[in-house]
């Protein structure tokens, strides 16, 4: 833990007012509230989230953990977003990390990390129902109940379910892809002294995605267990635990079911007076047993990949409460590319309790996966497409410099900036004019600027927002890589303004405004919109009306398909 004011690097924090006052309805749109991330919707279930450039539907250079419980998929080094749900209520807030965070969180921290963290069952006691409808979010319902089973063991269980409807064609007729998802889980949570703390906790769900030539059904459950054993203030082990399984199958194209097994260990101790010491290791293995199709194959079908990982970083004090330097670095094994190494170096210099300048220098790398080295168009020879069978990792070095400061009490600014470059990024090489395969042939660079405030106009009335700028260039290095085929379509500008204000009579009015520059590859034009949130609250009761994307009828965020003008109502009874 540590003061997001003193913090040597680019984060912002989304707490559960934020989520819930902007009248978000699924975990990405609460992702849009962080203006250092790109989260461009791509139709009613699926999304293209990422930091700092590089983002399309399988945008692979963001970590993104809940509660601990890395959210990742071998398949492709990404995140599948559509099976990512929570009750929003439970969210206790989202940190999120533009640049390397490879030092401490491991391969894929690359341009980004994304750590959701929901409340403790201690903190989620008595029951809360909630449900609505409306034109594109259809109908929704959740139930959630918390109880404890002791002085110090607190518990709660939940289910939820939606249905949402498709999204449009640019002729305005509806595509195909609506959605549904229903989901349940429960978490425990125990004290049995003041240094000790335990959790467990579990999900499982199922659904259902509409497609042009078939619907996608997925299912999965999960289940973590955690051990905290705090020794002193400057001192505390953590022992994790957790099972994952995903499946998911699409006739025509393939079926695939994960297992992921995973348990890591950290230790926080002092060195002296002026360290702090943190290290930690771990191991994971997935199960990855995919059913291919005629169309498309990972060849093998079935691979069993580990990942060992070990890192440990050192913040030392050089002068009290003034200048630290953080220096570390994570060593990791994989199955594709063997042992990585990510150090990172990190200063911060407080002059006075209200400003902090910061400047970092990064490794990072993203670690290949199976449609990196294994993926095949089409199931047999002679291929259209191939994968790399020497596909090496991509590689980042980062630097970054920051400032935040607060000139009052009721505003506090961040201004980052960053110079990324990358080697060996993935590439589309050529054997003949019908014929590729994927190599490591593209380099390049980014350069960014990202500005954040909140201001606390009045006890009524907060705002918070941001602005980034990205530069990107990438160029191949090789003659037999395709130019034209480069990783990511992204703006060059994008800005956020969020407005939460309570009126008299219990009511609540809120604004969340986007501005979203031109795509370039493929062209996706720029837009702005604007969501809107009318609430009343007596007591235990609200009753809200959300309106989303109301400036144009319709508009393309990434790829063909449009993203409708919708409303939806809201009730949320707590007791």
């Amino acid at each position: 833990p540590e003061k997001l004011s003193e913090t040597a690097s680019a984060i912002q924090v989304i707490t559960s007012e934020d989520i819930l006052r902007s009248g978000a309805s699924s975990l990405p749109e609460a992702l849009r509230l962080a203006p250092n991330l790109d989260v461009a919707q791509v139709n009613s279930h699926d999304w293209g989230i990422s930091a700092r450039g590089f983002n399309n539907t399988v945008a692979n250079k963001l970590l993104v953990m809940m509660d601990g419980r890395t959210i990742y998929t071998p398949l492709y080094a990404g995140v599948f977003w559509d099976v990512q749900n929570v009750i929003l209520e439970d969210i206790d807030r989202i940190e999120v990390v533009s640049g390397p965070g490879g030092t401490l969180w491991g391969a894929n921290a690359v341009n980004g990390v994304i750590n959701i963290t929901t409340k403790s069952a201690k903190d989620t006691q008595g029951t809360l129902i909630t449900g609505g409808g409306g034109s594109l979010l259809q109908d929704f319902g959740a139930v959630r109940y918390g109880d404890k089973i002791s002085t110090n063991v607190f518990f709660r269980v939940y289910a939820q379910r939606f249905d949402r409807n498709n999204t449009l064609m640019a002729n305005g007729n509806d595509a195909t892809n609506s959605w549904d998802m229903t989901q349940g889980g429960f978490r425990l949570d125990g004290y049995p002294s003041e240094a000790n703390a335990w959790t467990v906790q579990g999900d499982v769900y199922s659904g259902t995605e509409q497609g042009f030539a078939a619907d996608t059904t997925l299912d999965g459950q999960n289940i973590l267990g955690r051990w905290t054993h705090t020794i002193s203030a400057d001192s505390d082990w953590q022992v994790q635990a957790y099972f994952d399984r995903t499946w998911r199958r699409t006739p025509n194209s393939f079926t695939e079911d994960l297992k992921t097994f995973d348990v890591d260990f950290q230790h926080r101790f002092p060195l002296g007076e002026r360290q702090s010491v943190i290290w930690g290791g771990g191991y994971r293995l997935m199960v990855d047993e995919v059913v291919n199709s005629a169309a498309l194959a990972f060849l093998p079908p079935n691979r069993n990949l580990e990942l060992f990982s070990g890192f440990v970083q050192d913040e030392i004090t050089l002068l009290p409460e003034r200048l630290k330097l953080t220096l570390g670095t994570k060593l990791e094994h994989n199955d594709y590319s063997g042992v990585e190494v990510q150090p990172s170096g990190r200063i911060a210099w407080t002059p006075d309790d209200r400003q902090t300048v910061w400047a970092a220098i990064s490794r990072a790398v993203r670690s290949p996966s199976r449609i990196d080295s294994d993926f095949y168009i089409p199931a047999n020879p002679p291929y259209v497409l191939a994968g790399g069978t020497n596909f090496d990792s991509e590689k980042l070095l980062a630097y970054e410099v920051g400032y935040r400061v607060r000139p009052t009490d009721q505003l506090s600014v961040s201004l980052a900036a960053f110079y990324n470059q990358y080697d060996q990024l993935r590439s589309v090489n050529e054997i003949t004019t019908t014929n590729f395969f994927l190599a490591n042939d593209f380099e390049g660079e980014t350069a960014g600027v990202e500005l954040s405030a909140n201001f606390q106009a009045t006890s009524w009335w907060r705002w918070r927002g941001g602005y980034t700028y990205l530069y990107k260039s990438l160029q191949p290095t090789s003659p037999n890589a395709n130019p034209s085929v480069r990783e990511g379509n992204d703006p060059e500008h994008h800005f956020l303004l969020q407005s939460i204000m309570d009126l008299p009579g219990h009511f609540q009015f809120d604004t969340t405004a986007r501005y979203v520059d031109l795509r370039p590859s493929p062209v996706i034009p720029s837009y702005f919109t604007v969501d809107l949130r009318l609430a009343w609250q007596f007591k235990n009761l609200e009753l809200a009306v959300v309106g989303q994307n109301l400036c144009d009828n319709r508009h393309p965020e990434f790829g063909t398909q449009e993203i409708p003008r919708s409303v939806f109502g809201k009730v949320t009874w707590r007791f």
